[in-house]
């Protein structure tokens, strides 16, 4: 049974991925004496689907984790999903919507048990489909955030933190989702740019008949303003700093201050409010002037709460008008809900304390390239953030997650303890009693942790700590590489730096490898909206999983986001049909059984032709610049020089001269070394026509690749077959010759030809070849120049008539070009016109001209041919 003649990659990646899934291939051993590499994954959301982000980052990491492994390398790549509290909770609460339940009728126990039975049901999806991209991660090690052991880790790191005051609980300004009801991160807030409002209101001045107007787009959170500001140079306003306004619809007076940093003299009026306990930017100003910090409930922050301050202020006279104004606004990033800064009682850890910072070893790693980030323009990015980094707000108000592990004492609520017990107890293990007054009546923190927090702690924590004596992170931590999108170098990469140092000694990782986005053929980002997501596991049934790797690879140029189009997709579908379709020619004409994979014979005996010199020599070239590219993770570097040695130089060249003079050995030895460089571009193709189960990185030769000989006899190839075929191939393409017209071809060298001949005139398309030497040259000829010596292509009267007739066509038009340009030349306009561009137009008549010249004497003198 031969193979296929059409490739089909559904069956074959069916079949691969049930092997692989079963097998133990992938499981790294924690006894073996190789060199360890090791990577976790970025833990993709429990809820979540395949989308091209995943695609290229599993190709990715995909690709090194095969390469190592080839290479030698005891590779563990650990798996595992995050499970992403507000996405998840949201996806069960919406079921249960449908049920006519909600979280709050069935109780946080039931809840949390509903969220589990989820989770064991449909969590695993991505998993599945990472798997159907040919991901070989160890299987048999994946982590889940939650599970055992990393929950134990986590309860570990929050508890050491709060004993070194590294994490507090306090009332700060946080985003807040007024629909989820809890806080959020950054990454969890998305921008968009809405059309608004924006409001001019006038403040009085206190003691004067006066006003400050004031613009904002937010009215209703003026009823917790502590000041007002203008810019100290702003000469309209800056004889009012120190005085005071009257906060309108309220009995208070507020200071105006001069802050150069909050005031954009150009924005509305040139003043605006501060409302510390509403916005970002104006806590920062509330702290430079030492403000006091007013919170709003959250009720006084609806629309309808604006409606009716709107309405207060126009009754009384102070509202000037309102402006459509287009302004940017945070939404969840689940519920689409309007984000509103706002204080809130939080857990937060406290990230650049002076005395013990978190942040600064961090960035001293990155600085001393103990954590190096690729490409190197992305440090400064981590600099500028690590270096004004915030405290980190890691408390959540929902159900499903890690539950801070921090103890209230009830009897302080009634007054039967003393001030110590507002302390809250934190502790690894459940406390049975107040340590201050011995009540039993303890109450946990319902808050539970931010996602961004267990996943800080991936790397070692998926390893078995806080048992620093497990093999696992004895064996592979710290990691060698990680792999990450750059959206996320700030709250995941710096993190993880963070807490590998500090509780670990060490960084988590040596190299973290950012790559872009992938976008769509427009390179605009896709999204839902704009109706441009472009579905993976579609494309992969569509064109083949290798396909599409292959073009995610070949696009991954650093720091250029990936603009995705079909046509490159279906470009390297062809390249995969290719790789088939050499499998099957060599298995028919080598005599091979080619229903068996591909196996690299051992012949030392083996008598090398010219093109099977040629072809070892391109080959181990070949092998030695991939593994450059891949130690420089320029995965595009390594597939594009692949590409082209396989589909140019072995297959549109090395199997045509095998037509000529087959040896078996070299061309079935090359072709295996071919499959065991694409296997971490394309497993599946590769590893289906492969005859040995563990694929090595193909060896290089050096002997052989350094030999004289051998480089001699490549480069003769080069210059004799290779550049004569190019030339009777142009000449044939250029006088409309049929590429399987047959020809006669003499060649005026002093070199030997003899081993070279019958590629030539296989490959050219010739019917006979004649050597000559001073002897008298042919009438009718195209004559050819190389570096060996000159070449006279026969022509028959009607390939030279079909030339002249050409030449005639080329003529005509060139006619055109220039009659139409003298007509331009004499018109009064161009006279006016400025002298480089008349200049610039003489040159090009001057040169049609001329080209024009040439073409009819190149006529006349094939027209002396047919006399």
């Amino acid at each position: 049974m031969s193979l296929e003649k059409i490739y089909d990659p559904s069956v074959v990646e069916e079949k691969w991925v049930g092997i692989w899934s079963e097998s133990s291939d992938f499981h790294a051993d924690t006894q073996s004496n190789n060199p360890s590499f090791s990577m976790v994954i970025p833990p993709p959301n429990v809820t979540g689907v395949l989308h091209l982000g995943h695609a290229l980052n599993t190709t990715l990491q995909d690709i090194l984790a095969r390469y190592k492994r080839m290479k030698g390398f005891n590779v563990l790549w650990l798996p595992g999903t995050d499970h992403a509290g507000i996405a998840t909770q949201n996806v069960v609460e919406r079921q249960l919507a449908k049920e006519g339940e909600n979280r709050h009728t069935l109780g946080r126990d039931a809840f949390i048990d509903r969220v589990w039975k989820w989770k064991e049901q449909s969590g695993g999806t991505i998993m599945n489909q990472l798997k159907k991209m040919g991901a070989s991660c160890d299987w048999n090690r994946e982590r889940f955030t939650l599970d055992a052991g990393l929950s134990q880790a986590v309860t570990e790191v929050f508890v050491r933190l709060y004993n070194e005051n590294l994490i507090y609980r306090a009332k700060r300004l946080v985003n807040w989702c007024p629909e989820c009801q809890t806080a959020l991160s950054d990454i969890e807030v998305e921008h968009e740019d809405i059309q608004g409002k924006l409001y001019y209101i006038k403040y009085p001045i206190a003691g004067e008949n006066s006003f400050l107007t004031v613009a904002t787009t937010r009215p209703e959170t003026m009823l917790a303003d502590t000041a007002v500001a203008v810019h100290p140079e702003d000469t309209r306003y800056n004889q009012y700093i120190g005085k005071n306004v009257s906060l309108p619809l309220t009995t208070r007076t507020i200071p105006i201050v001069g802050d150069a940093i909050l005031v954009d003299r150009t924005f509305g009026t040139g003043a605006v409010k501060i409302t510390p306990g509403h916005d970002f930017n104006d806590e920062k100003a509330g702290k430079r002037h030492k403000l006091p910090t007013l919170s709003l409930l959250p009720e006084d922050l609806t629309p309808a709460k604006r409606k009716q301050v709107i309405s207060a202020l126009e009754e009384i006279g102070l509202l000037v008008e309102a402006k459509d104004h287009l302004m940017a606004v945070g939404k969840c990033y689940r519920c689409k809900s309007i984000v509103e800064p706002a204080c809130s009682l939080q857990w937060f850890v406290k990230v650049n304390d002076p005395e013990n910072s978190l942040a600064w070893p961090a960035i001293t790693a990155v600085r001393e390239k103990k954590v190096r980030l690729i490409p190197e323009s992305w440090e400064s990015n981590y600099f500028g953030w690590m270096e004004n980094i915030e405290d980190w707000c890691v408390s959540r108000q929902i159900w499903w997650g890690h539950k801070i592990p921090a103890w209230y004492c009830k009897g302080n609520d009634v007054g039967q303890c003393g001030l110590h017990c507002k302390d809250p107890i934190v502790s690894v293990t459940p406390p049975l009693k107040c340590p201050q007054c011995g009540s039993q009546d303890l109450q946990q923190e319902t808050d539970v942790l931010d996602t961004w927090f267990s996943s800080a702690l991936w790397p070692f924590s998926t390893l078995g700590w806080p048992d620093e004596k497990n093999a696992l992170l004895q064996k592979f931590y710290p990691t060698n590489t990680l792999i990450s999108g750059f959206d996320i170098l700030f709250f995941w990469v710096a993190r993880m730096i963070m807490m590998g140092l500090h509780f670990t000694k060490n960084v988590p990782f040596q190299d973290v490898y950012i790559h872009a986005l992938v976008r769509d053929a427009k390179g605009q980002k896709m999204s839902k909206s704009k109706g441009n997501v472009i579905d993976p596991i579609a494309l992969m049934n569509k064109y083949g999983t290798d396909a599409l790797r292959f073009t995610l690879a070949a696009m991954a140029s650093p720091g250029r986001d990936i603009k995705l189009s079909e046509d490159r997709i279906i470009g390297y579908r062809n390249f995969v049909n290719k790789i088939w379709n050499a499998a099957r020619f060599i298995g028919h004409n080598s005599g091979i059984d080619n229903s068996a994979p591909v196996g690299r014979p051992d012949n030392a005996d083996v008598i090398l032709r010219p093109p099977d010199i040629w072809i070892k020599m391109r080959l181990y070239k070949t092998i030695s610049a991939v593994d450059s590219a891949m130690d420089r993770y320029r995965f595009d570097e390594a597939a594009e020089i692949a590409y082209q040695f396989v589909w140019h130089e072995f297959c549109d060249w090395y199997l045509e001269l095998c037509k000529v003079q087959q040896t078996v050995d070299t061309v079935t030895a090359v072709f295996h070394d071919i499959l065991c460089l694409l296997h971490p571009f394309m497993p599946f193709i590769t590893q289906e026509l492969q005859a040995s189960e563990k694929i090595l990185f193909p060896t290089i030769d050096d002997l052989f690749l350094n030999d004289s000989e051998n480089i001699a006899m490549a480069t003769r190839v080069d210059e004799i077959i290779m550049d004569t075929v190019t030339k009777i191939r142009n000449v044939r393409g250029e006088m409309n010759i049929s590429p399987s017209e047959e020809m006669s071809l003499l060649i005026d060298t002093q070199h030997d030809m003899t081993p070279f001949l019958p590629y030539i005139q296989r490959l050219g398309r010739l019917s006979n070849i004649k050597v000559i030497s001073n002897q008298p040259l042919p009438k009718r000829s195209a004559t050819i120049s190389t570096t060996y010596g000159t070449l006279y292509l026969l022509l028959e009267a009607s390939h030279i008539q079909k030339e002249i007739d050409r030449l005639m066509k080329v003529a005509q038009k060139l006619d055109k070009e220039i009659l139409a340009l003298e007509n331009r030349l004499h018109i009064p306009d161009f006279i006016r016109a400025p002298q480089e561009v008349q200049a610039k137009m003489q040159m090009t008549y001057t040169a049609l001209k001329q080209k024009r010249q040439d073409g009819m004497e190149q006529i006349e003198s094939m027209k002396g041919l047919l006399t």
